[in-house]
């Protein structure tokens, strides 16, 4: 195997990526509308300025939501392997879930859960 495996791998999947662009373009049908241009945002047409000023709060509700979703991800395994890893994996989840709680903790004092 060596180099001529590796290009040959290249030349393929260039030739798939380039193969799957030409054959949609010549299939697909096209139609010049000036609706085709304008950014689709929920089939609501944008009034005014599309550059507005978002309140910080929206980002910090993101945030704490994907680190509670990943917790999640993290216990899945776990759960699954609860028996066999015993009284350590307990204690190891326990001050897991410790930490996120202190995390949730500070996002609370700070004011970063109070809705805008």
């Amino acid at each position: 195997m060596g180099i001529s495996a590796i290009i040959l791998l290249i030349i393929t999947g260039i030739a798939f990526a380039g193969g799957g662009i030409l054959i949609s373009k010549l299939i697909a049908k096209t139609s010049q509308n000036t609706a085709k241009g304008e950014p689709y945002e929920c089939g609501i047409p944008t009034e005014g300025t599309s550059w507005i000023q978002f309140n910080v709060g929206y980002y910090l509700f993101a945030l704490i939501f994907l680190v509670f979703d990943v917790e999640l991800v993290f216990m899945y395994p776990w759960a699954v392997v609860v028996k066999r890893v015993g009284m350590v994996g307990l204690v190891e989840i326990v001050l897991f879930m410790f930490i996120l709680f202190m995390g949730l903790i500070y996002a609370w004092r700070k004011g970063a859960l109070k809705w805008m």
